[in-house]
């Protein structure tokens, strides 16, 4: 995990975007043959385009910006074109002259991510941080035209979307591309360590393993002025389940990810609930989840994510071993394992005395590195069986029924259909009722899993 100073370094940076932690990106508006292709620098530059301008992206960019080796931003694109110039702007402020983004190549709306992406060669990047429905369409677009690709997490919101991540990595694979996914804490020199010591039988063989994430309610910003639907939704990205798959997908997918790494297994099946018990909001979002997960071998991971003001907050993972415990994932800074199931501090066996790296730097050191050397980096696999995790989770709770992972891998259900035709004018996926409410999932009765 980062350190403290790193985190609040990392703060402070999205702190003066003046926008929300998270992407919320596509992009559009130009004619595709009026952008021309940057060409590659004599110095070996590795050119670079941003889509989805949020917290999480203009971050992502200046991760990228940081590795060894020379980096340029060519382009960027977003949904909302102020959006998209202030992360230049503020780009611009920390890396200067690494940034070349004239205002031709700051795109907005819904289609020119492609316009971006055309910006680039096979040994450049494009970065994609915009809401997770997204991703699968802008992925396969860049292994399509022969680009290397970072994508955040998460990377689909229903099994359709996983399907078309998993086509393009092993296309990525053919055409000897690189992709990076934003699971950061598998490059965490902390967490290896703990997991490594686990894997070895430091504490036994796992049990069962919990998945946390406890806090205060997701906020929610009001419909502006003259905003359409689309618009609005895009804006709220985390609170609609059609663009995030759900605060359990998107939010919990970092200590689901933790607890598979652990068990080296997917879940066969999941069972669950969840509801909307506080909140007001006029969104999709329910406020409580709890998902029993089985594996293969008849062990347990509870997931639980709860976004409730004045409750009991914890932000990590849980290991129950045969012969004691461990706690660590994201929100654990310094992760510890233990010879009993208390945890009581006399009972530490272990604890990482190494260095605690920026492992959000770390992921783009090591993609970039690939590229520059050629060496095989895809991970797109353990990407998409952890949010395939989630989505069954998802399916779980919001049917309420038992779901395999089998059946869930199968379904055909799409969130939102028809995504890649979707244009500015079009009518948002879901739509609100005369009283401004949004379609919500009530288990046992009305879902759109069945």
């Amino acid at each position: 995990m980062q350190t403290r100073k790193q985190q609040n370094t990392r703060r402070d940076f999205l702190k003066k975007s003046g926008t929300i932690a998270v992407g919320t990106a596509l992009t559009g508006g130009f004619a595709s043959g009026l952008i021309p292709r940057v060409h590659a620098a004599e110095d070996n530059t590795i050119k670079v385009v941003l889509v989805g301008c949020g917290g999480r992206g203009t971050g992502a960019a200046s991760q990228a910006l940081s590795v060894k080796g020379p980096t340029k931003l060519v382009g960027v694109a977003d949904f909302f074109e102020q959006r998209a110039k202030n992360c230049v702007k503020l780009i611009k402020e920390s890396h200067g002259e690494k940034v070349d983004v004239p205002p031709e190549r700051i795109f907005s709306g819904l289609h020119g991510y492609k316009h971006a992406v055309d910006l680039l060669g096979s040994s450049d990047v494009a970065l994609f941080a915009t809401p997770p429905a997204f991703r699968p369409i802008h992925v396969e677009y860049a292994v399509n035209k022969g680009v290397n690709v970072f994508m955040e997490k998460s990377f689909a919101v229903d099994a359709p979307g996983i399907n078309r991540i998993r086509k393009a990595g092993e296309l990525a694979k053919q055409k000897n591309l690189k992709i990076a996914g934003g699971l950061m804490s598998r490059h965490s020199y902390a967490l290896n360590g703990a997991i490594e010591q686990i894997h070895s039988g430091a504490i036994g063989d796992a049990v069962t393993c919990w998945a946390y994430r406890e806090h205060g309610a997701v906020g929610f910003g009001p419909k502006r002025d003259g905003e359409s639907d689309l618009a609005h939704q895009i804006r709220n990205y985390s609170n609609f389940t059609w663009l995030n798959g759900s605060f359990l997908l998107d939010w919990l997918i970092h200590n689901i990810d933790v607890c598979c790494w652990v068990k080296g297994a997917y879940p066969v099946s999941a069972q669950g609930m969840g509801g909307r018990q506080v909140r007001t909001a006029k969104d999709q979002l329910f406020d409580h989840y709890g998902v029993e997960y089985r594996f293969p071998d008849g062990t347990t991971l509870f997931a639980q994510g709860r976004h409730q003001d004045k409750c009991w907050g914890f932000f990590g993972s849980v290991i129950q071993g045969s012969k004691g415990s461990a706690v660590l994932g994201e929100g654990i800074s310094r992760p510890k394992l233990y010879k009993t199931w208390k945890r009581l501090p006399e009972d530490q066996i272990w604890e990482h005395k190494g260095e605690f790296n920026n492992f959000y730097q770390t992921e783009h050191d090591l993609l970039f590195d690939a590229i520059r050397n050629d060496k095989p980096y895809n991970e797109t696999e353990y990407s998409a069986n952890s949010a395939m995790t989630g989505i069954l989770g998802l399916m779980a709770v919001e049917s309420g029924r038992e779901i395999t992972w089998e059946q869930a891998s199968k379904s055909e259900v799409q969130l939102a259909p028809n995504l890649d035709t979707l244009t500015e004018d079009s009518p948002a996926p879901v739509l609100p009722d005369e009283n401004g409410n949004y379609p919500i999932a009530l288990p046992g009765v009305k879902s759109v899993w069945g």
